[in-house]
């Protein structure tokens, strides 16, 4: 049996709203400001029906450093696979001051995610809005997709196959080219 080309999806700023405070993004803290876009559903839905599996690799850093409550963290990724067709979910909760190889830009989680469900990395896309997203993506072997919310005070990845302003775009993108046959 082939393995299964996926979607990688970063959660905060791909999927849902983050919360923006001086030109930085951040994880929303309450289960009442987690708000998905718009675009979310309908984007992951086209990609499911393409055929891909979607899930999700997120870092929740604030769980780690006892800023955020995992139950608070896991009633919102309850909401989430309720209203976005989401296949799985793997979560980093590792603080940020303690890089792991769990934590994006290591691969630990999409290599996890990859053992699971059997998916082709290199067949495979990872969509997210930050340097450490797209790093990931790359050093896993799949295509990265950035997702520029225009954050003043990140820093801007090169690496990735494109640059898009949504979810929704990203999801075009990649179902252009399945459709052509190619992978980048």
């Amino acid at each position: 049996m082939p393995k299964r080309r996926a979607v990688i999806l970063d959660r905060d700023g791909v999927l849902n709203v983050p919360d923006f405070r001086n030109g930085r993004s951040y994880a929303p803290k309450r289960h009442e400001d987690f708000i998905l876009y718009a675009d979310a559903a309908p984007a992951v839905a086209r990609l499911k029906a393409a055929g891909f599996l979607v899930v999700v690799a997120t870092n929740q850093p604030d769980v780690g450093a006892g800023l955020v409550d995992r139950q608070v963290v896991e009633a919102m990724h309850m909401q989430m696979r309720r209203d976005v067709a989401i296949d799985d979910i793997e979560v980093c909760y590792d603080p940020s001051d303690r890089p792991t190889h769990r934590r994006k830009p290591g691969t630990g989680m999409l290599l996890d995610l990859a053992a699971r469900w059997d998916i082709d990395l290199p067949a495979s896309y990872m969509i997210g809005d930050r340097h450490g997203d797209i790093e990931a993506g790359v050093n896993a072997g799949c295509v990265a997709i950035f997702v520029d919310r225009d954050y003043a005070s990140e820093t801007r990845p090169t690496r990735q196959a494109v640059t898009v302003r949504s979810l929704a775009e990203a999801a075009a993108w990649i179902l252009d080219r399945s459709n052509a046959g190619t992978i980048t």
